[in-house]
């Protein structure tokens, strides 16, 4: 963690993200999200403090038209699909500040 002035803020990494398109997709109503990367394929990532966090996003991976192989477990997502649906269907309470 972090330390200054006495307290402690625990650090995470972000993996952050770039729009797809200047509106929601027509089909599904959702935001469309890829990978951010910077320089040569680098993805973007960032170490943040915790309590910087103001909101969570669920995202649905683009499947496509094709089967998804069975070796390919949830952790694998950001790997192996190149987009996402921001799911705005998610229960947004469930992640509200107290």
């Amino acid at each position: 963690s972090f330390v200054f002035n006495m307290y402690a803020d625990p650090p995470t990494t972000c993996q952050w993200f770039d729009r797809v398109g200047n509106g929601p997709d027509e089909a599904t109503g959702m935001w469309m999200v890829r990978p951010g990367f910077i320089g040569d394929h680098q993805r973007n990532v960032a170490v943040i403090h915790v309590d910087t966090i103001f909101h969570a996003a669920h995202l649905i991976p683009i499947y496509g038209r094709d089967f998804v192989p069975r070796e390919i477990a949830p952790c694998h997502s950001y790997d192996a699909f190149n987009g996402f649906y921001v799911n705005k269907f998610v229960d947004h309470h469930a992640f509200e500040i107290a």
